[in-house]
């Protein structure tokens, strides 16, 4: 199995990406899918979650109102790092379960993950891939095709890693300043330099093992 990572900043298109790689064959462990799938209804970080921010952050149906907690954390350092120390042992552990049902083959497994450089799965993994595009024009497309007001995609922007620190960590970076060609030739020649990165170890792989084997609080 060949283990990377990719990340990216808010509205730099890494979702399209990580949809271009499994179409050549990866296999996608999506942080974000997985995320969602931690806070249905019913589930203990949602119940967390309400404890913590109060019962408004969960609808009469029992659905987290995923925008009432954005404007809590988003406007607030502390909310954010509680939410974070809420939602990421569960997603932390489906990760890496989804993961290692790939050991001993030989699939490309793609970790995609929002927050990969602040996590601590960079250490499993043998590429550190960063999908890039310059500031404004992340803002821009952010307004554009996501609707979010120009303060709030800002707003979002500077709470993530500066674009800098991905850049200087990055073992591959895919430009996708340009046209859907041009990402796509990119993506191509990623896609050549996975298939280069060596399997995963057991070594590499025994963190992984050790999350999951962990009984949740």
């Amino acid at each position: 199995m060949i283990l990377v990572g990719l990340t990216g900043g808010i509205g730099a298109g890494k979702s399209t990406v990580s949809a271009m790689l499994a179409a050549r064959g990866a296999v996608i462990v999506d942080a974000d899918a997985i995320t969602h799938l931690a806070q249905r209804p019913g589930t203990p970080v949602v119940a967390a979650m309400a404890e913590r921010f109060g019962p408004s952050v969960v609808g009469a149906d029992g659905a987290l109102d995923r925008a009432a907690v954005a404007k809590i954390v988003f406007n607030d350092t502390e909310a954010l790092k509680d939410l974070g120390k809420i939602v990421h042992p569960a997603v932390n552990r489906e990760i890496a379960r989804q993961a290692l049902e790939h050991r001993g083959t030989d699939a490309v497994v793609v970790l995609d993950i929002p927050l990969l450089l602040e996590s601590d799965r960079r250490k499993d993994i043998r590429g550190f891939i960063v999908v890039d595009i310059p500031t404004d024009l992340a803002v821009e497309r952010l307004v554009r095709y996501r609707g979010m007001p120009e303060e709030d995609a800002r707003a979002r922007i500077s709470r993530q890693a500066s674009r800098e620190t991905r850049l200087e960590a990055a073992d591959f970076v895919v430009d996708n300043s340009g046209d859907e060609a041009a990402l796509a030739a990119r993506v191509d020649e990623l896609w050549a330099w996975i298939l280069t990165r060596p399997a995963a170890t057991d070594d590499d792989l025994a963190p992984m093992e050790k999350l999951v084997a962990e009984t949740p609080a």
